[in-house]
């Protein structure tokens, strides 16, 4: 029984009973729909009343109540289905007996289906004349309260069913990610890269550095990790002789949740072998332009009050002098610890849990110069000793063949000339795990299997991350992450 009964609930089972009563289910089964909302408002829209009139064009739809005016003898409804809304005409000396008696146990929220023919009403509105009705499923509880444009951010989140009913432009935002999703997977499908499936469910949590989820898995006792990453795993495929993969892939991570992040979220990864991490930037920018084009018929994207220019050549800097630009820091106190931490200090970053110089570089940029890229930026060079699976620069040891694109401020993507270096892969799972034996949850594990795997040998290859749902966000005009996934994580009901 539902737990939370009221008078308006009691009403609307006293339906359910008067329709048992009447013959007619609750909550009947097929109908057959030979026509939808919109496809009607393009068909007939333009007609006038008089060829109407003459052409009587038959209708059948079905959807949920969202308007309901009665007139004693006839009422006025709204339906609502996959692609709009269209108003229907119950009127009793047209209807049949039986089906006027069901149209008097309507309430907003119900499911019905209708048969009838196109006409206009009065006030010029296209109308279907209802000939029958169906009764689909009767809506127990009422739709809440100023429900037209539901706003309560808890109760959107939450109950995303009712936002998806109340606000018709929530739907969009998520046709649009479909749309975006679609044209990723043509892109590489074009391109001879194959999609693949790999493990969600790992004994070692690695492809990145991030604190994992841990289950339990009972017939083999032992602790497995949620996905933090693919990587590892589309390296195995490269190693055993797939050079072109891609996976649109789940990942969770145990961290905060915020405008930007969600502990679960989706991913495109995708790995190219005998390439490097130049090859990576025109491919970017050609994928990314390629969906916005696609998705938004233009690549000047308007994103919470300014516009994005996402027409190419997109500017390419490394992290070390992105940060002289922004700062004005002399390019000699970046080099030293000491030097750096003290400048880091003195612009407000905490540097007492930082360990090496590359996380203090990291940390001054992510402080001082993230925030300012607004236009599509690609930031190079990262420093080796924050990036344990990128291959290092050859004329710097120091760096490594790394790159981020941000976008508004936030990294939609990660990728990197691969490590393939089997010996050197080891030297730096040993040193994350030493940091990971000093308190960093965040440290790489060793990978014992991925590392005989390079040991097979892994042609040069490069790897890339893009954060599925921070793109849907640029290209839906979204601030907030919880705005592109339908059920974000909310903490439970009290």
């Amino acid at each position: 029984m539902i737990d939370d009964i009221n008078d308006q609930i009691r009403q609307r089972l006293a339906k359910v009973d008067a329709l048992l009563a009447q013959g007619v289910d609750p909550f009947g089964g097929r109908f057959e729909v030979t026509d939808s909302a919109e496809a009607l408002h393009q068909r007939h829209g333009a007609s006038s009343r008089e060829a109407l009139e003459d052409a009587k064009p038959a209708a059948a739809v079905s959807g949920r109540v969202v308007a309901l005016r009665r007139f004693g003898k006839a009422a006025f409804a709204h339906l609502q289905d996959g692609s709009g809304r269209i108003q229907v005409y119950l009127k009793k000396d047209v209807l049949p007996a039986d089906d006027f008696a069901i149209v008097e146990q309507f309430d907003l929220g119900d499911f019905i289906g209708v048969r009838g023919r196109l006409f206009r009403t009065k006030t010029d509105e296209l109308t279907i004349e209802a000939a029958s009705v169906t009764h689909l499923a009767k809506a127990l509880r009422p739709l809440p309260e100023k429900w037209h444009g539901l706003t309560d951010v808890e109760t959107r989140y939450r109950q995303r069913y009712l936002d998806l009913i109340a606000n018709p432009t929530v739907k969009e935002t998520f046709v649009r990610r479909s749309r975006i999703i679609d044209a990723m997977r043509t892109f590489f499908n074009a391109r001879g890269f194959l999609e693949v499936e790999t493990p969600m469910m790992q004994a070692i949590a690695g492809g990145a550095t991030a604190r994992p989820f841990v289950t339990h898995h009972n017939a083999l006792g032992i602790d497995l990790y949620l996905r933090i990453a693919p990587e590892l795993y589309l390296k195995r495929l490269v190693v055993g002789g797939f050079e072109k993969v891609y996976e649109i892939n789940r990942n969770f991570r145990n961290e905060g949740v915020s405008t930007i992040h969600n502990p679960e979220f989706t991913m495109l990864e995708f790995y190219l072998a005998y390439a490097d991490m130049g090859d990576l930037l025109p491919l970017t920018e050609t994928l990314i332009t390629t969906i916005a084009q696609h998705v938004c018929g233009t690549l000047e994207i308007p994103y919470q009050g300014r516009t994005i220019d996402f027409r190419p050549p997109w500017k390419r800097i490394s992290m070390f002098d992105a940060i002289v630009e922004r700062t004005k820091v002399d390019r000699a106190t970046l080099q030293c610890f000491d030097d750096a931490a003290t400048f880091a200090e003195s612009i407000g970053v905490a540097t007492d849990h930082l360990d090496s110089l590359g996380k203090v570089q990291a940390a001054i940029f992510e402080h001082a110069v993230e925030a300012t890229l607004i236009n599509p930026t690609f930031i190079t060079d990262f420093p080796t000793d924050i990036s344990p699976l990128a291959k290092t620069r050859r004329d710097d040891p120091a760096f490594t063949e790394r790159f981020e694109l941000i976008i508004v401020g936030r990294e939609v993507a990660n990728g990197f000339s691969e490590l393939n270096d089997p010996l050197d892969q080891r030297r730096r799972f040993e040193a994350q795990m030493a940091k990971r034996a000093g308190g960093d949850e965040e440290a790489h594990q060793l990978d014992e299997d991925y590392l005989r795997a390079l040991e097979h040998g892994m042609p040069p290859t490069a790897g890339e991350g893009i954060g599925i749902d921070r793109l849907v966000m640029l290209l839906t005009d979204q601030a907030s992450i919880r705005d592109v996934i339908l059920f974000p994580q909310m903490k439970p009901e009290s």
